[in-house]
């Protein structure tokens, strides 16, 4: 299947599969690679600014770490069937389905679906990777909405 660039100012074409935006995925594929990025905590209280330790605590996973504040936001503001997209989307990019499965991989995410959503995608090691595969497999392409990011 041809890949099919995100489009950004059109509305989606009305075969989409998807009830979530593929604009709204890419940007949580790009928070979820922040998050992945993020290192364990080596010192929970260093009482010093930003200045004095050039800002590595940006890269540790603190619990109030604002990249994770942002994700859980961003899917607990979503509908309940783009939350579903959004499992069933992981799901596929893990290689656990086809593209041709979709309605079967959306029925079964759909059955799974509960309020801890936002947890169960953090806790998911490659959550960006996943969906971005799964978005792929699907024809979508985050490309354009990365170089529109720029």
């Amino acid at each position: 299947m041809a890949k099919r660039p995100v489009k950004l100012t059109d509305g989606e074409d009305d075969d989409s599969p998807l009830t979530i935006s593929p604009e709204n995925v890419c940007f949580l594929i790009i928070k979820a690679r922040e998050f992945d990025a993020k290192d364990a905590v080596t010192e929970p209280d260093t009482g010093s600014n930003p200045s004095d330790d050039r800002d590595v605590a940006v890269l540790e996973d603190h619990r109030n770490d604002p990249v994770v504040q942002e994700i859980v936001s961003l899917i607990n503001a979503l509908s309940v069937d783009e939350q579903i997209d959004l499992v069933a989307l992981m799901w596929l990019g893990r290689d656990d389905y086809t593209a041709e499965d979709w309605a079967e991989v959306r029925e079964e995410a759909a059955r799974a679906h509960n309020n801890r959503t936002a947890a169960y995608l953090l806790g998911t090691p490659t959550l960006g990777d996943f969906l971005e595969e799964g978005l792929s497999m699907l024809g979508y392409s985050c490309e354009e909405f990365e170089m529109n990011r720029l």
